[in-house]
């Protein structure tokens, strides 16, 4: 009977490790338009694009996470769902990454996909006084 369990929970093991199969990365910039194409995560998988719908492939979220991104299950294309700001999910650091997985069913397969968020400039410059007062001469340098 022991035998049997540790054999089961060896076979559970080894089945649990095929399905979380791959890891894909992408950069994009904030505040990217509704229906912009990041990547096609069909082609940078290895996968056929038909394979997606018949699979009935979908961006996996946790709990109440917004949705920034959607799979074309057609064309294989990484899509984005919804407006990034960058500030409101990651405020002032440095890096900001947003986790999600890539769920295919039939057998089951998770690929983890990382969007690295670069940051624009969007935020007007703030200065402490109105008018900053500056001289120079005309034979100064350049720089």
């Amino acid at each position: 009977m022991k035998f049997l369990k540790k054999t089961c929970a060896v076979l559970l093991f080894f089945m649990w490790i095929e399905a979380a199969c791959g890891d894909v990365s992408y950069t994009l910039p904030e505040e990217t338009k509704q229906g912009w194409v990041i990547g096609n995560i069909a082609k940078d998988l290895g996968l056929k694009s038909g394979v997606l719908s018949h699979r009935k492939a979908r961006i996996d979220t946790e709990g109440t996470e917004k949705r920034y991104f959607d799979v074309n299950v057609d064309n294989g294309n990484l899509v984005v769902a919804d407006r990034i700001d960058r500030e409101e999910l990651c405020g002032e650091r440095a890096s900001c990454v947003v986790k999600r997985e890539l769920v295919l069913e039939s057998p089951l397969e998770l690929h983890r996909i990382s969007v690295h968020v670069q940051d624009i400039n969007d935020n007007a410059p703030k200065f402490n006084e109105e008018v900053i007062g500056l001289e120079m001469s005309e034979n100064a340098g350049r720089g």
